[in-house]
């Protein structure tokens, strides 16, 4: 298979891989939550997309009081937190990166140390517990399937921690495909994209922006609602588009009024709209199922995605296939 063929395959799969995973992290994952209700803290690490990840789902945790951050690991290295007792979720599709190995010959210094990974037989399911992703590494370049999977181990360890995970399980369950044509005519010729969302959904913006990055080797920012305001709104331009993730939440309305500003300054606007409301005039919009919180990172990753990778097909002749990058960073 070329590059774009292990892409689509990758996450032809996602769907299920997720069910799969989540129903078997049970064990693990409520060695995790005790873990988090014994120390009181939950600190995320990760890098590239896992790092996104976390970001996401940190909002999550804070909704059930756990007191959490999510760290890019390569920091951490260099600048260690206080030492102290804390939950540590190290988290690695490949589990195998150089910033993984090296922060596993760390000193603890009070950690209870966990994993996640798709890789069963990395550094990292050997040296500590690991919720492990169905279906094995990801082998296209670009994070698709990972992603996705990810955030079904993540949900399972929201469950143990007492969250009600029905809603996001079912989006985690549907497969159904979403028409993304109307939305890569608005913006494929666009020479920079930007990808903008709130709470959760900001992180979702981050991995699709770092997506696009790698597929399509484009200038691509990921700005939440209130950063692209302040100051960023000067780059606007004919030649830019966004992508604006909106949730059922309150800050709906303020992703409205957002991007009705940036059209304002001539950019090509296309709404992923979880709102279950009117679409917003004038402007491409794609109607999802009306959720919010993790239930609305699990209905518009595989859309967003979609769209991403056609986009980068239309730009890059050999999409998926890296010219700097190789899959697994194994150095700092």
């Amino acid at each position: 298979m070329n590059g774009l063929q292990l892409i689509q395959y990758e996450m032809s799969r996602q769907h299920e891989d997720a069910l799969a995973s989540f129903k078997n992290a049970e064990a693990v994952a409520r060695k995790i939550a005790e873990s988090v209700k014994r120390t009181g803290k939950l600190c995320l690490l990760g890098m590239g997309g896992s790092h996104w990840v976390n970001r996401t789902v940190m909002f999550a945790y804070r909704e059930l009081g756990v007191e959490v951050q999510a760290e890019v690991l390569s920091e951490v290295l260099f600048r260690r937190v206080p030492s102290g007792p804390r939950t540590v979720l190290l988290v690695s599709q490949s589990g195998n990166s150089g910033e993984i190995g090296h922060y596993l010959k760390t000193d603890p210094n009070g950690e209870e140390r966990y994993g996640i990974t798709l890789n069963a037989d990395s550094a990292l399911a050997a040296a500590v517990p690991c919720l492990i992703g169905a279906g094995g590494i990801e082998k296209a370049f670009a994070a698709t399937r990972s992603i996705f999977v990810s955030h079904a181990l993540h949900l399972a360890i929201l469950k143990a921690l007492g969250a009600n995970v029905e809603l996001a399980y079912t989006a985690m369950c549907d497969s159904a495909a979403y028409e993304t044509l109307e939305a890569f005519n608005a913006i494929s010729n666009c020479s920079t994209l930007i990808i903008s969302g709130r709470s959760e959904l900001q992180g979702v913006a981050e991995s699709g922006a770092l997506c696009l990055m790698e597929l399509a080797r484009m200038n691509t920012y990921a700005l939440e609602g209130g950063q692209l305001r302040h100051g960023p709104f000067e780059m606007l331009n004919d030649k830019c588009g966004a992508i604006f993730l909106r949730s059922d939440d309150n800050t709906a309305n303020l992703t409205t009024a957002l991007e009705a500003d940036c059209k304002k300054a001539g950019v090509k606007t296309v709404v992923f709209d979880l709102t279950g409301k009117a679409t917003i005039p004038n402007t491409t919009t794609i109607a999802l199922p009306r959720c919010s919180g993790m239930a609305a990172v699990f209905t518009v990753l595989p859309a967003l995605q979609s769209l991403l990778v056609e986009i980068a097909n239309h730009k890059v002749a050999n999409v998926g296939v890296p010219v700097r990058s190789t899959k697994v960073t194994t150095t700092l």
